[in-house]
């Protein structure tokens, strides 16, 4: 009887955490095909007779904000940083999981370290450090931080998952000639498909969805915009119209919001292959 209750109530409070969370999205979804009269009146109202696409076409078509290049430069952003944080964090993965020596175990600490650390207390610090090597306003000085917050998560998933490969794939690629850079990209790397692919799907998500960064470090001076700084910029000049706001905002999400939705499995998948791999 307990248990059965613990269960009821555990549901409730996940029924009430998504319920918090999808009436946002509702609003969003349903203010973008609104005026702003109605939107103003009738903010959860959903009847089809108040709703237009005429205010989604004039959002992809503002002289404001230029969609297609937001989203084509926040693309770039997203390749960028996952190829360069894979480059970087995944051989020192293999170092770190393949190592005995203690320095390992706390290189290993040194990197999950940065987990704990909010990407905005390091704001400050790293714009010294950008504008004393020149790259305070760059896209390089933005991909080369966006990777520096990538790196922590992915050292995590990647050491987990490599410890899970037999350590026999390694000695028979040496047997053959192989060195450690050669064994884990042509032995090693194929392997880790499956958590490579979370990876992925999580930078995605997380410099998709940046603000605070790029706003700070790209600087509206530079005429670099991604999706939410471009988003920012538009309705800063719309403040009142939310028959503006809404469907920019719609704009900015969707294809986010659609690519997690597709991959949810690869993320599951690849977070629970290193613990039930061999």
């Amino acid at each position: 009887m307990n248990r059965r209750i613990g269960s009821w109530t555990a549901a409730g409070v996940l029924g009430l955490c998504a319920l918090v969370m999808l009436v946002p999205l509702y609003l969003v979804v349903v203010n973008a095909f609104k005026s702003d009269a109605v939107i103003r009146q009738k903010p959860f109202a959903a009847g089809p007779g108040g709703l237009s696409t005429h205010y989604l076409r004039a959002a992809l078509s503002s002289p404001d904000y230029n969609v297609a290049k937001a989203f084509g430069i926040t693309v770039l952003f997203v390749v960028l940083v996952n190829a360069l944080s894979l480059v970087l964090a995944g051989p020192a993965a293999y170092v770190v999981a393949r190592g005995t020596r203690p320095w390992h175990k706390l290189l290993l600490l040194v990197f999950l370290a940065g987990l704990f650390i909010p990407g905005q207390v390091l704001v400050i610090p790293v714009i010294y450090v950008l504008r004393y090597t020149g790259l305070m306003g760059t896209i390089p000085g933005f991909v080369l931080y966006e990777t520096t917050l990538t790196v922590p998560l992915s050292m995590f998933l990647y050491v987990g998952y490599i410890k899970t490969i037999p350590r026999q794939l390694d000695e028979a690629a040496q047997i053959d000639g192989a060195g450690r850079l050669r064994i884990f990209w042509q032995v090693v790397f194929p392997l880790m498909r499956p958590v490579v692919i979370t990876a992925v799907v999580l930078h995605t998500i997380g410099v998709w969805t940046d603000f605070v960064n790029p706003q700070i470090v790209l600087g509206p001076t530079s005429g670099v915009y991604t999706v939410m700084t471009g988003v920012y910029a538009a309705i800063g000049l719309h403040t009142t119209d939310l028959s503006v706001v809404y469907p920019t905002l719609l704009l900015a999400i969707a294809p986010v919001l659609i690519f997690f939705v597709i991959m949810q499995r690869k993320i599951v998948g690849g977070l629970t292959a290193g613990a039930t791999k061999g």
